[in-house]
Formats: C-alpha cells, structure tokens, sequence
C-alpha cells in the first residue's frame, strides 16, 4: 500500500499511517468453496448417482464418477439395485491402482454408508461430504448429469441394463475424446493436436448413433 501511494500517486505516506487506517488481520481470511474447488482441482474428484427409466417403466440408477482436472469420466456403472456393498466396489473400480484422488465429493445420500467410507479411507482418499440439499456444492458432476441427460439420454429409449449401459458407453467415449468444453479452452478431457489444413479436408463422422457427430481432416 505505501509503494502503491509512493511509485502510482507521487505521495509518501508513512507506513505509521497505512497501519493507523488498516485494520490487522492476524489470521488469513478462510477459503470460500469456489477457491478450495480451484486450489485443488488437480487433487479431486466427485461421484453420485442419477436415475434413468425405462420403456417398461423401471428404474436404473447410474453410479458414475468424474475426475475435476479434465472433465473425465474415471468410471460408470449401471444397476437396477444398488447397494452400499455395490458402491463400495464401485469405489474400488474406479481407482484401481495408485490413482486415488486426495478428496472426493459426493453428497449425503445413505448409501454411501460405512462399507464406502471405509473403503475410501483404506485407499487414503479424503471425503468431502456437501450440505444436505446443495447439489451447488458438487457442480462438476452434476453438471455431467445434465449434460448427458439433454444430449444423449433425452433422445433414447433405453430398455434395460445392457441397453443403458452400451449407450452410456458410446455417450462418454463421444464425452471424453471429441466433445469440446470451455473450461479447457475448446479441448477435449483427453487432449488432442490441432488437425491442421495440410492434412486434408474436413469429414463429419456420427457419434452415439447419430445424435452428436465429430470432425476430422482426412487425406483425400
């Protein structure tokens, strides 16, 4: 502040005085939710579960995981009756080695009881738990939900499992290699070179049976 009033403003002011004005703060101010989200994007990850009904009017409930650095979907799986126990091994899949995030947010619903609990603790992994209705407090994930819900799902009739399943399947291999975002600078969770012109003309190839589709430079 004294610099600031001495090189900008030509003024010298005694640090004495600066300190008579401003108040002292011995402590840093505490992190808000978006700066820890920030400061630790490259160490978290979130999971949770949505709900997808059939033709025949049952319900399915999609467990699904995401990494925050890029976006990517690390796992999915799809059930009919989920289980803490189900979940639990869910958990295990998902971090299979040493790919363990240091936090993963997820919310406060039971099934995430203590067989996951204990699971994430052996795999030294640190819960985060939002607040009871705040689905804000985990905005990557739910984001994915919405997305895969308005470009994929609400076009699709799914029928069972394997259905659900196969089309989830092709939904975030689209999700993953070819869909553009703007967090990561109209980059894909998996990075990819610039096709530049020399390489040939412009193709469209579909992707998840038609609904989205992908372009590339092709030789002609």
């Amino acid at each position: 502040m004294v610099a600031f009033f001495r090189i900008l403003l030509g003024i010298n002011v005694a640090p004495s005085t600066v300190g008579k004005y401003l108040c002292r703060n011995r402590r840093p101010p505490s992190q808000t939710w978006r700066p820890f989200l920030n400061n630790h994007m490259k160490q978290m990850a979130s999971m949770d579960f949505f709900t997808v009904p059939t033709a025949w009017f049952r319900v399915l409930f999609v467990f699904v995981v995401l990494s925050h650095d890029r976006r990517r979907v690390v796992h999915f799986n799809v059930t009919e009756h989920p289980t803490e126990g189900w979940t639990a091994q869910q958990v295990r899949e998902a971090f299979p080695w040493d790919e363990a995030p240091r936090y993963l947010i997820r919310d406060r619903d039971a099934i995430f009881g203590k067989e996951v609990i204990a699971v994430a603790k052996g795999m030294g992994i640190e819960e985060v738990v939002t607040a009871a209705r705040s689905p804000w407090q985990n905005p990557y994930v739910e984001r994915l939900i919405g997305s895969i819900r308005r470009e994929c799902l609400d076009h699709v009739i799914v029928w069972n499992e394997s259905s659900l399943r196969r089309t989830l399947r092709r939904c975030f291999h689209y999700y993953g290699r070819w869909r553009t975002h703007l967090a990561l600078a109209q980059d894909a969770p998996e990075p990819r070179a610039v096709d530049k012109p020399e390489n040939g003309l412009i193709v469209e190839i579909p992707e998840v049976g038609g609904l989205h589709h992908r372009y590339q430079r092709r030789a002609a």
